[in-house]
């Protein structure tokens, strides 16, 4: 969902960094959470917060302080968080006869949150996955394999569009295809994680990209 049909990680990240800032007096750059993102706010958080040893660290009180910030943040005027032809292509795969659905490492606040700012409604997914109900998130496989449930799909007829290496990761050991984007790392980057096919963005993927299982 982040850095794939919302164009939501940079205010993740800023979001987060004023959450140290207001508990903990420190400063941490925006760019010090990527190599914790599409890992779930525990883990998006605690990581930052074990790199610098910060006493007195709450991991829930600093996950509840994250998500009021992130939520006033995309509250505000004129923030735009869908990105380019994200809700036309889940539209255009449904009209094909194809399922879709979210899974995703946030929880299911930040999760609605999105999907409503970025002008998605219920009937647009067989199912929406969030991490809430999950003790193993990505990298490990099960919100993925939930989703498949949810839908009836069999993990190896799914095809998971994916921006950071522990979606990719989990996505491939559900036994599913991958097709990686480039909004958090660069192609050279994305492609040490294998995913099946790479595209700029989910504005660059096709229906047939899709269709074709994530392979030309």
């Amino acid at each position: 969902m982040d850095g794939v049909l919302c164009a939501s990680e940079g205010l993740s990240r800023e979001a987060a960094a004023l959450v140290f800032k207001q508990l903990h007096q420190l400063e941490v750059a925006p760019e010090e959470f990527i190599p914790f993102g599409g890992q779930g706010e525990e883990r998006f958080l605690g990581g930052v917060a074990a790199k610098y040893s910060v006493a007195g660290y709450q991991p829930e009180a600093a996950k509840q302080q994250f998500f009021a910030n992130y939520l006033a943040s995309i509250a505000g005027p004129n923030v735009q968080i869908v990105y380019p032809g994200a809700v036309e292509l889940v539209r255009a795969c449904r009209a094909a006869g194809l399922k879709t659905a979210v899974g995703s490492s946030a929880e299911q606040v930040k999760v609605d949150a999105n999907l409503a700012a970025a002008g998605f409604a219920a009937a647009d997914f067989d199912a929406v996955v969030a991490a809430d109900d999950f003790d193993a998130i990505k990298p490990a496989p099960d919100i993925f394999l939930a989703a498949a449930r949810m839908m009836g799909v069999a993990a190896a007829d799914c095809v998971v569009v994916e921006d950071a290496p522990a979606g990719i990761q989990a996505a491939k050991a559900a036994g599913m295809r991958v097709i990686g984007v480039t909004t958090m790392l660069c192609a050279e980057e994305l492609a040490q994680h294998s995913p099946d096919l790479t595209r700029g963005a989910i504005t660059n993927i096709t229906v047939t990209d899709i269709a074709n299982w994530g392979t030309h």
